[in-house]
Order: C-alpha cells, then sequence, then structure tokens
C-alpha cells in the first residue's frame, strides 16, 4: 500500500507561506472595529468562512476536469433514513454470522463521527457499517492477503448475491469483476491501511460517509481532484454494503445515485482504467454498471468517506 502523504497545516513552511499573504489581504481590507464593525462581520460570516474552504479546494485541485461539472438538483429519496449503526452492525451478525464484538466497542469509543463530515453534506450522511476486508477473508476462506485483489473481487460478487435475495437487482457488468477490468485506487487502499490501525481486524468496520452529495454533478474525475486531504472514495463493496443496509437509498429514478470513485474500471481489461463503477435505480432494479471518468452527470455524485483527524 501506498505511504499516506502528510497533511500540511498551517505551522508548515507552506502554510505559514499562505497564511502570511491571508495576513496582508486582511490587511489591505479596511476592516474596521467595534461589535458592529466590519471585522467582527466578518468572523461572524458563517457564507465567507463556507467559501474560503471551497474556493481552497478549487484552487489547490488540477483543472483537468475542471469544466466536467453540471447543476444538479438531485437529493436521497425521502424514504432513506440512516439506521443506527449498532443497527447496520446486527444486521451483518446476524445474516452472515460475523463477530459484532470489536465494531460495537469501536461504536462505544467514538462520538458521532458524522461531526467530521463537511458542513455541505446531507442531513442523512454520516455513520455506516461496512464489510472489512478480514471479514470477506472469513466469508470466503482461502485468501492469505486481506487485500488480494481477487478476493475484492469476489467480495463484491458474494454481496450481489445477497443483494438479490431482496431485491430486483442487475449487474451491467456481468463476466467483468475480476481484477483486470475493477481494481481499487491507491488512496482508498492507502485509507483502509489507516482504518486498519484504528479499528484493526473486525470484521466489521465504522466509516463516516457521504453518499455522493457533497459531490452531485461532478465527474469522478473533478471529484477525485476535490477530496479533502481526509477524504477518499467509496469503492464498489463499501457501496454494495451500505445498499444492503440501507435498500432505501436506492428507490426510484428521480434520485440521486452514487458514482464510486474508490474503484476504477476498465472497460477492456487491458489497463486502461477509464470509468468508474456505479451504483443506481433504473425499471424497477437497483444496477450496478460504469460511468466515465469525465462524464458529469446531474443524477450522479461521488460517495465518498473520512478519516478522523488524528
Amino acid at each position: 500500500m501506498m505511504t499516506t502523504k502528510r497533511l500540511i497545516t498551517s505551522e508548515d513552511p507552506k502554510g505559514l507561506d499562505a497564511t502570511a499573504k491571508w495576513r496582508g489581504v486582511y490587511n489591505n481590507a479596511g476592516l474596521t472595529d467595534g461589535a458592529n464593525g466590519s471585522a467582527q462581520r466578518l468572523n461572524e460570516s458563517r457564507e465567507f468562512w463556507k467559501e474560503l474552504g471551497v474556493l481552497i479546494r478549487k484552487c489547490s485541485a488540477t483543472d483537468q476536469y475542471i469544466n466536467n461539472v453540471v447543476k444538479s438538483n438531485y437529493t436521497y429519496p425521502g424514504e432513506f433514513q440512516r439506521k443506527p449503526g449498532r443497527v447496520q452492525i446486527q444486521i451483518f451478525a446476524d445474516e452472515l454470522g460475523l463477530d459484532p464484538t470489536s465494531a460495537f466497542e469501536y461504536l462505544e469509543k467514538i462520538s458521532e463521527m458524522s461531526r467530521i463530515l463537511p458542513k455541505e453534506c446531507h442531513s442523512q450522511d454520516g455513520n455506516f457499517a461496512i464489510i472489512s476486508p478480514f471479514g470477506f477473508q472469513q466469508l470466503i476462506p482461502g485468501y492469505k492477503d486481506a487485500f488480494d485483489p481477487e478476493l475484492y473481487c469476489k467480495s463484491l460478487l458474494f454481496l450481489f448475491d445477497i443483494i438479490k435475495k431482496g431485491r430486483n437487482f442487475y449487474n451491467w457488468r456481468e463476466g467483468q469483476i475480476n481484477k483486470n477490468h475493477l481494481v481499487q485506487t491507491a488512496r482508498t487502499l492507502d485509507a483502509y491501511d489507516t482504518i486498519t490501525t484504528i479499528q484493526g481486524k473486525s470484521p466489521i468496520w465504522i466509516i463516516s460517509a457521504q453518499l455522493g452529495f457533497l459531490h452531485k454533478g461532478e465527474c469522478t474525475g473533478r471529484a477525485r481532484e476535490l477530496f479533502f486531504g481526509n477524504e477518499f472514495g467509496l469503492g464498489s463493496v463499501a457501496g454494495a454494503c451500505i445498499a444492503k443496509t440501507h435498500p432505501e437509498r436506492f428507490v426510484r429514478f428521480e434520485e440521486l445515485d452514487m458514482d464510486l470513485p474508490g474503484d476504477e474500471f476498465s472497460p477492456d481489461g487491458d489497463g486502461g482504467f477509464s470509468k468508474s463503477p456505479c451504483l443506481g435505480f433504473d425499471g424497477a432494479r437497483l444496477e450496478f454498471g460504469a460511468n466515465a471518468v469525465s462524464d458529469a452527470l446531474g443524477g450522479y455524485g461521488s460517495a465518498s468517506a473520512f478519516l478522523p483527524q488524528l
């Protein structure tokens, strides 16, 4: 796995350079004193601090996909309500026989992890339970490495079989769920390395995630460019886990569906990973497919998760 890039703070040389420039802009702004002065109004402006964060992300990103964004008014279906963490964990424990002990213990240790989500996220974004690579190692024996690319693909097919038992489901990439066509991104594998350090080899992990609302209308390539430092893309397996515990997330055509930028997809299995997987609802069924990383679709948004700021 890759080594996590060190996050730059305002105390680092690059951060000190940026804050020095900020001080110059601030000093030349002509702000005034007093309880109702412009300096105080700036401090209290939620819009300013929100837009400043957005501006930092945009200006620090590359511009390869800067124009691959469309306006989107889509949102999650009204039926979707995020279940309590213990309920989600218990679903995997009851149906698959996975030991929930470590996941319950971790849930007790943390406060509501949705606090680490950006304010722009949807109110139903927050904590989600997923089966960890070590959980799939138990469910699909024979793999010494929990992060074996072949095990990852078999894990997704395992989940598809479970989902099919409860609802109408169609896989547009039938026969292509293998390591030549589907791989996890380095950034997501790196994040899973960190999660392993924090949550250990528990068969069930708790992640803090948003299910597409933060990046709606952005192509997958642009969403990846705009990721926060502690943000990483959800892959097909994590998305399928959430689809299993929250079937109400996918119930109608007129909803915001999920791109899954934690994976890359090669249509021809030749190393050209020009697409990323997606989950959506169409024709009265949940569907798995792949969209081009450059396609900006109003009905889709990239799902992602956030590492705790340690």
